[in-house]
């Protein structure tokens, strides 16, 4: 399945919202696309996985690579919109209580 990506920026933070499946074949197409953004001087990166039909742990990677890079430079990664699969897999791992997810789209957890 592809992956369908859509960007918006505003005042320094940029809404990204993905569509379809994150998996080993996409992981790297939403690395390129987002990458760009967790270099420069964006104050958030706000994703919105509501249409995600599937993540696995490529796709996760992605995501810890993204948080890493955006605290390195004083920013911050927010996932939102997680169906109860989504976050059942970032608890399952533990990722749950290092990023900032939220089932809403109103930005997730601080």
């Amino acid at each position: 399945m592809n992956l369908k990506i859509d960007k918006h920026h505003n005042n320094g933070e940029t809404f990204v919202h993905v569509a379809g499946e994150i998996d080993v074949y996409t992981a790297p197409k939403l690395r390129e696309e987002l990458s760009p953004f967790v270099e420069g001087k964006n104050k958030a990166l706000i994703v919105s996985l509501k249409d995600v039909s599937y993540l696995d742990s490529t796709g996760l990677g992605v995501f810890i690579g993204l948080f890493k890079q955006l605290k390195k430079n004083g920013g911050e990664l927010k996932l939102i919109d997680l169906s109860d699969r989504l976050i059942r897999l970032f608890e399952i791992t533990g990722l749950s209580n290092i990023l900032n997810i939220s089932s809403d789209s109103e930005g997730g957890r601080l």
